[in-house]
C-alpha cells in the first residue's frame, strides 16, 4: 500500500503541474495589494459590516498599524481589512522614514491608494519644519501633503501662512497659494503664489509679491529670496528700496549683508533726498559707503520744479568720499561723450565730475557750454551751483564766448580765463581776465551801424535775455570801429573761433545723439 500511495501522489503532482503550465498567464489571479498590518492593540473586537456582511476589527488602546512605508499609531481604530482601509481616532501619529511625523485627531487611510486624510489639530514635522493646519491629505507613495483650509509653517526664523498649500516632502518644497505671508524678525513678505524650500529657506515668487522690513522694501512678480543668507534676485516690475536708494530694473540682484546689488536692463537708481535719478541698462551699487556705476545708455537726472538737468555719458559712477562729516559726501563722475540738457544750460565734453560737497560741476576735454544765445568754450570749466541752480561758472585757459548776430556775423570775446554769473539760472554778466580780445557789432534798433575790434587786459560783458547788451574794456584798451562788412565780404574771426550749433542738445533725446 505504501508503494501504491507514493505512486498515486506522484501522478497527481504531475497532473497538477501540467494543468498549471497550460493555463494562460493573463488568467492568473493578481496578487492582492499589501494589506494594512495590525502590530498591536490592547483590545480587539470582531464586528460585521452592515453592507457587505464581512468582518472588520474594532481596536482599542495603543493601536499600532503598519503599511508599506509608514507606521500609524492612535488610541483607537476601525480596521476594514476587506477594503484595506482604516479609520483612526485620537492622538494620531504617522511616521515615515527617520524625519517625517504627522499628528492629528482623526485619520482615514486607504491602503489601496496609500492616501490618508488627517483632520483636527494636524501637525506635520519634517526636520526643522513644522506645519500646523486643520486638515491634510497625505499621499504616502509620492510623499505629498496638501491643505486647503489655511496653514501655518514654522521654519527657522520664518513663520509662513497661506490658505492653500502643498508640501513635497522629498523635495523639501512648499507650494503656497492665496494670501501667502512670511513673517521674519526683520521683515514681512506677502504674495499670492509662492514656493518655499525648507532646507535652503529660500522663497520663490511667481506672482505679485512684496517684502517690507526696517531697512528694505522689495516688490516683484517673479524671483527668489534667500531668507537665510538675505540675498535676492527678482524680475518683472522689480523694485528694491534700501532706504537710501530706490532701484528698479528688468532684473535685480541684492545682497543685504554686503549692501551690494546689480541691476540689468531698463534700470534706474533714485535718491529722493538729493532729487536725482541715474538710469541705464546695467549698474552695480553698494549701500554703504554709497557708490554705484551705471553704463549702457546711462543718464543722470537732477530734478527741479522749474528746470531739471539731464546728463548722458557712456559711464556714470559715484563714490562716497570720507571727510569730517559722519557720512562723507558723494562725488559723481561721467566718462566719454558727456552731454547735458536743461532749459537754461546745455553742455558737451568728454568727461566731468560733480561734487555734492561744494555743488560744483567740472568739465574736461574740449568742453562746450551753451547759455541761451551764448556759446562758451575753454580748455576746462566749472559750474558752481546753489540750491540746484547755477550760481557762477569759471572757464580756465583759452576762454571763448560766441553768439550769433545773423547768418554770417558773430559776437566774439576771448581771453585767458572767464567768470560768468547767473541769476535764476540765467547768465547776466561775464568777466574775462587776461589777453582780452573782442569783435562785437554795434546795433541801432534793427540796423548794424559798426563793428568794434578791440584788445585789452580785462573785459566785462553784460547779458540780458541771453543777448550781449554791453561790453566794457579795461586796462589799456586798443580798438577800432569800422563799418560792418557786407554779406559779400569775409567777416573777421578771432583765432580759435568755432561754432558748434549743430551738436547743441536742444531736447532730452538730443543728449543720446
Amino acid at each position: 500500500m505504501d508503494k501504491i500511495g507514493k505512486l498515486v501522489l506522484q501522478v497527481l503532482f504531475l497532473l497538477l503541474s501540467f494543468d498549471i503550465q497550460g493555463q494562460d498567464p493573463a488568467s492568473q489571479p493578481v496578487p492582492p495589494r499589501r494589506k494594512i498590518d495590525l502590530r498591536h492593540a490592547d483590545l480587539g473586537y470582531i464586528e460585521k459590516d452592515s453592507e457587505t456582511g464581512k468582518d472588520w476589527q474594532r481596536l482599542v488602546g495603543n493601536v499600532d498599524l503598519a503599511h508599506e512605508q509608514i507606521l500609524m499609531k492612535c488610541d483607537s481604530a476601525h480596521l476594514f481589512s476587506f477594503r484595506n482601509q482604516v479609520t483612526a481616532f485620537s492622538r494620531i501619529h504617522i511616521e515615515q522614514g527617520d524625519t517625517l511625523d504627522i499628528y492629528g485627531d482623526h485619520l482615514v487611510y486607504d491602503g489601496g491608494t496609500s492616501i490618508g486624510i488627517l483632520t483636527g489639530n494636524v501637525e506635520l514635522v519634517d526636520k526643522e519644519t513644522h506645519l500646523y493646519t486643520n486638515r491634510v491629505v497625505y499621499d504616502v507613495k509620492n510623499e505629498i501633503a496638501q491643505y486647503t483650509d489655511s496653514g501655518r509653517i514654522i521654519n527657522g526664523e520664518n513663520t509662513l501662512t497661506s490658505r492653500k498649500g502643498t508640501y513635497y516632502v522629498n523635495k523639501t518644497l512648499f507650494h503656497f497659494k492665496d494670501s501667502v505671508k512670511i513673517v521674519n524678525p526683520d521683515y514681512v513678505m506677502t504674495a499670492d503664489t509662492m514656493d518655499y524650500n525648507t532646507e535652503t529657506e529660500t522663497a520663490f515668487f511667481t506672482g505679485p509679491s512684496e517684502m517690507k522690513g526696517d531697512s528694505i522694501y522689495l516688490y516683484c512678480e517673479k524671483g527668489w529670496y534667500d531668507t537665510r543668507n538675505r540675498k535676492t534676485r527678482i524680475w518683472k516690475n522689480a523694485l528694491i528700496n534700501n532706504l537710501q536708494q530706490t532701484i528698479r530694473g528688468d532684473s535685480l540682484y541684492y545682497d543685504e549683508n554686503t549692501g551690494y546689488g546689480e541691476a540689468f536692463s531698463k534700470m534706474s537708481i533714485a535718491d529722493s533726498s538729493n532729487h536725482i535719478i541715474v538710469s541705464g541698462n546695467y549698474a552695480w551699487y553698494y549701500k554703504k559707503p554709497e557708490r554705484f556705476m551705471v553704463t549702457d545708455s546711462a543718464m543722470f537726472v537732477q530734478f527741479d520744479r522749474k528746470d531739471s538737468l539731464f546728463l548722458h555719458a557712456d559711464t556714470i559712477s559715484a563714490i562716497t568720499v570720507a571727510d569730517t562729516t559722519p557720512d562723507g559726501y558723494r562725488l559723481m563722475r561721467a566718462y566719454h561723450g558727456c552731454r547735458i540738457f536743461s532749459r537754461d544750460l546745455q553742455a558737451k565734453c568728454d568727461s566731468l565730475s560733480y561734487s555734492f560737497q561744494d555743488s560744483v560741476i567740472r568739465f574736461y576735454v574740449n568742453p562746450v557750454l551753451w547759455s541761451e544765445e551764448n556759446q562758451l568754450t575753454s580748455d576746462s570749466m566749472a559750474i558752481f551751483t546753489k540750491n540746484r541752480k547755477a550760481d557762477r561758472m569759471e572757464l580756465y585757459s583759452s576762454a571763448f564766448v560766441v553768439s550769433q548776430v545773423d547768418n554770417i556775423r558773430f559776437q566774439q570775446v576771448k581771453g585767458r580765463d572767464l567768470t560768468g554769473y547767473f541769476r535764476d539760472n540765467e547768465l547776466y554778466k561775464i568777466d574775462i581776465e587776461g589777453n582780452g580780445e573782442a569783435i562785437y557789432y554795434l546795433v541801432d534798433g534793427e540796423e548794424l551801424v559798426g563793428m568794434n575790434t578791440t584788445r585789452c587786459a580785462r573785459i566785462e560783458i553784460l547779458v540780458s535775455d541771453g543777448k550781449i547788451t554791453e561790453i566794457y574794456e579795461y586796462q589799456s584798451p586798443e580798438g577800432v570801429i569800422d563799418p560792418p562788412s557786407g554779406p559779400e565780404k569775409d567777416n573777421p574771426r578771432l583765432d580759435g573761433f568755432n561754432w558748434y550749433d549743430k551738436i547743441r542738445p536742444r531736447s532730452v533725446p538730443d543728449i543720446f545723439r
